[in-house]
């Protein structure tokens, strides 16, 4: 009987009122451990069965909130154990619970909606998910402006749902645009010069730009609000600030329609009876070639008289605008050029001298 009352006396001791807000707050973190659990299960299983589906927007929306979800479960496990102390508690700390689990849960959604237009930035680029997908330069843009607008906005709630004055802020923030304006000039026009690059789009990313004013040559990797990066051609990044862009000429090769072929044959003196059948040939020959354009400008023409040779020129262009194989049609056509060269009896002259001696010295060489 004296173990049964010790025993009972323990149980009453150990479950008395005074320590039953332990154990409510160990079964609401375990509640908040296996609903967290089961949640994340539940989402891979749904992302799982989403990927079958063509709608792009339910597999952005739930990559989005995925991991904000989570905690958002955290926040309000976590806010209702607090609220379970407080009521045990006199510590004053309890008491900012309500605004701390406002500016949690305005601060996930904002978390979200990030997530979103990130995933979102992704998708609308991405030619395996949209017919008309938009170019990566333009939706980067899109996608930042956005971010920006969704993170300030959030501050603003914010800082409202901690009592403060939101047309003060704006007004102090009018005023100390001005000064930040001021010490922050080169920033700004970088900014504004990024603003000018993504709505004039002399470039996007991916292409191969160079300028003839600056040592500026490569192909763009990333435009950000304040440096473009470009991958040299040596494999080397070159970050240029975007307010440079605004007073330098720039030549975007990665838009051209064609590239040219500009040559100048020279033949030998000896040859100049074949010239005219030459230059016929040659003119035939790139007229039927399969990677020649005879939509552009075509010309085979006799050029001039030089020291040691007479010249024609080619003037025309290729089909192809890649640069490997655009060297690679160069090279059969200046191949076949000389095919036409040989056939005709002729030959590519080379630098040569004619020293003209008079007979009477001749002849004493000859002795």
């Amino acid at each position: 009987m004296n173990d049964l009352s010790e025993l009972s006396g323990y149980f009453g001791a150990f479950f008395n009122s005074d320590s039953l807000w332990v154990y409510q707050v160990f079964g609401v973190v375990f509640l908040t451990s296996l609903i967290n659990f089961f949640i994340r299960r539940f989402i891979n299983r749904l992302t799982h069965e989403l990927t079958k589906t063509a709608n792009l927007w339910d597999d952005a929306i739930l990559e989005a909130a995925r991991q904000p979800l989570r905690v958002l479960i955290w926040i309000i496990g976590l806010s209702v154990a607090m609220e379970i102390i407080e009521e045990s508690s006199v510590s004053s700390i309890f008491a900012n619970i309500q605004p701390f689990r406002e500016m949690a849960i305005i601060a996930l959604i904002t978390w979200f909606v990030v997530r979103f237009i990130r995933e979102a930035e992704q998708h609308i680029a991405d030619p395996q998910r949209m017919v008309k997908p938009l170019d990566e330069t333009t939706a980067s843009a899109l996608g930042k402006l956005l971010r920006a607008s969704v993170v300030v906005t959030s501050l603003l709630v914010i800082l409202q749902t901690l009592g403060y004055s939101i047309s003060g802020v704006l007004a102090f923030g009018g005023i100390g645009g001005i000064a930040i304006g001021f010490a922050a000039k080169d920033l700004l026009s970088n900014f504004f010069g990024g603003l000018m690059i993504y709505l004039d789009r002399p470039f996007k990313v991916g292409d191969w730009i160079r300028s003839p004013d600056r040592e500026i040559e490569g192909t763009v990797e990333d435009i950000g609000w304040r440096l473009t990066r470009i991958r040299t051609f040596d494999q080397r990044p070159l970050y240029v600030p975007n307010a440079v862009f605004a007073t330098i000429s720039l030549e975007n090769p990665s838009r051209m329609t064609n590239r040219r072929i500009y040559e100048t044959i020279g033949l030998r003196y000896q040859d100049t009876r074949q010239l005219g059948d030459i230059v016929q040939q040659v003119k035939a020959m790139l007229a039927q070639h399969p990677e020649i354009d005879s939509n552009r400008t075509l010309i085979v023409n006799f050029d001039k008289f030089s020291e040691s040779s007479v010249d024609f020129f080619i003037y025309t262009f290729t089909k192809t605008t890649d640069w490997v194989y655009f060297h690679e049609v160069k090279q059969d056509v200046l191949l076949k050029v000389l095919e036409v060269v040989h056939n005709n009896g002729a030959d590519c002259a080379f630098p040569t001298t004619t020293l003209d001696i008079p007979q009477e010295i001749e002849g004493k060489l000859h002795r």
